[in-house]
């Protein structure tokens, strides 16, 4: 049975929506007058994205490595996942060439049975665009690109490419969201999955990877 207090309170909230479907409409208060038409994003610098980019990374304890040109992109994802069992993207949908890298790797792709899928010990990723004011990578769910890659194994490998970094997930709507407004699913990833229990206990890798590396190239 409910307590009073419990019932008073529905019954007020369920009077309250009544009122508001028989009405119509609801009016809304005018803006501000003070407020900006239009969202002013700061104008940085490719160098002053990618600094800041890298800050947040460091903050979110996210692994991070700047590379200088392809060859030296390529080699460092061979260090990071030789050897490995790796639940890959597409070798047309990553950057730098880096299928040339998986032919003689252990990969398993999207295309396979997801048991198949859940043995992978890294996933591998490109990046549809990165957020330099929240060290976020952004991941747009389409051919050849599973989100599987990004959420199932421990390890996630993103590889950036600095002209992908935008200063704010808004700038990214504005000037390239469209794409991922026609997709069936866009994933936000900000740093290792984190999640706690009712006693404030941090526990890591729970719902997504509980380590992400990322790797920017020119």
């Amino acid at each position: 049975m409910n307590s009073p207090g419990f019932t008073d309170s529905k019954s007020k909230i369920i009077s309250c929506i009544k009122k508001f479907r028989s009405a119509g409409s609801v009016i809304l208060p005018n803006a501000k007058p003070d407020l900006a038409e239009k969202i002013e994003y700061p104008s940085l610098n490719e160098e002053e994205l990618l600094s800041g980019f890298i800050e947040e990374l460091k903050a979110l304890e996210v692994d991070s490595y700047v590379e200088y040109s392809p060859e030296n992109v390529r080699e460092r994802l061979r260090s990071l996942i030789h050897g490995k069992s790796i639940l890959s993207w597409e070798p047309q949908s990553l950057p730098y060439d880096l299928g040339t890298i998986l032919e003689k790797e252990n990969v398993i792709y999207g295309r396979d049975e997801i048991t198949v899928q859940t043995k992978a010990e890294i996933g591998l990723t490109g990046c549809d665009a990165a957020i330099a004011e929240t060290g976020s990578l952004v991941l747009v769910q389409k051919k050849g690109q599973p989100k599987t890659a990004s959420l199932l194994p421990f390890v996630h490998v993103a590889v950036v490419k600095k002209s992908e970094i935008y200063f704010s997930m808004g700038e990214f709507f504005v000037k390239d969201g469209k794409e991922a407004a026609g997709s069936p699913c866009v994933n936000i990833i900000t740093g290792p999955s984190r999640t706690a229990d009712i006693e404030q206990t941090l526990t890591i890798g729970v719902h997504g990877p509980g380590k992400v590396i990322v790797v920017i190239g020119p």
